[in-house]
């Protein structure tokens, strides 16, 4: 069903892979096999759980530097533009909470952002718990800026840890007058259930995808497409 704007006024947005995939960054797996995209070269067990860090750092390093270095190269989409002019524009509250580690909607101008799973360009000290910009290498082990102890890591929530600010998306979702989830699976969890406890919180719900999701069947309403199709249609609409 159309959204009508009348009635709303608190909006929370989910951003997912396939916001950003048309930028040029891969996705965690393929939508075909589940063997392509981000991990085709290593296990998920290899470069993304705390277990693997402790086991083979300079492999879990190597791998996070290389995404750093290639996603300083990428440029936002109309999608992530599109989301900027809502931000921008927008009277009632927002939050925008990506999955994605990327910079890109901020780039494209985006303020009211929440990285659930953390930024590629932080860096964390887990000697201080400290997290500073960081647009360089870790391998090297460099010192941390804040206490100069060689104690830095990916600023990534790895498999088995708790994602960054629950608490606040939990707050946003219970305000939320409309739920939207662009380009996710709906396959991690804990975002997998965001759309369930906007319903049960009485938000409306909208999905914005380039297929179904596995949690199609939980929103009102399913528009699929690419993202830098549909999503600056979705905005002009909201705004109009």
């Amino acid at each position: 069903m159309p959204i009508d704007r009348n009635p709303i006024r608190n909006i929370v947005i989910l951003t997912g892979a396939g916001v950003s995939a048309e930028s040029g960054i891969d996705t965690f797996r393929d939508a075909n096999d589940g063997r392509g995209g981000l991990w085709e070269q290593h296990r998920v067990e290899d470069v993304a759980t705390p277990e693997a860090f402790a086991r083979d750092p300079d492999l879990v390093l190597r791998f996070y530097d290389m995404r750093r270095e290639a996603i300083q190269t990428k440029k936002p989409n109309p999608a992530h533009h599109a989301l900027a002019r809502l931000d921008k524009e927008w009277e009632g509250q927002l939050l925008i909470v990506t999955q994605n580690v990327d910079d890109l909607h901020e780039r494209a101008g985006a303020r009211r952002v929440l990285h659930m799973h953390g930024e590629h360009l932080n860096a964390w000290c887990t000697a201080c718990d400290v997290r500073s910009r960081w647009t360089g290498t870790l391998i090297e082990r460099p010192a941390c800026p804040r206490c100069g102890e060689p104690a830095l890591r990916p600023d990534v929530v790895w498999f088995g840890e708790m994602p960054y600010e629950m608490d606040r998306i939990f707050a946003a979702l219970r305000d939320a007058d409309l739920f939207v989830s662009i380009g996710t699976s709906g396959a991690v969890y804990p975002a997998a259930g965001f759309v369930r406890n906007a319903n049960e919180l009485g938000a409306r719900t909208l999905e914005l995808n380039l297929d179904r999701s596995q949690g199609s069947h939980w929103f009102d309403e399913t528009r699929l497409g690419p993202a830098g199709r549909i999503v600056p249609e979705w905005v002009d609409e909201i705004l109009a």
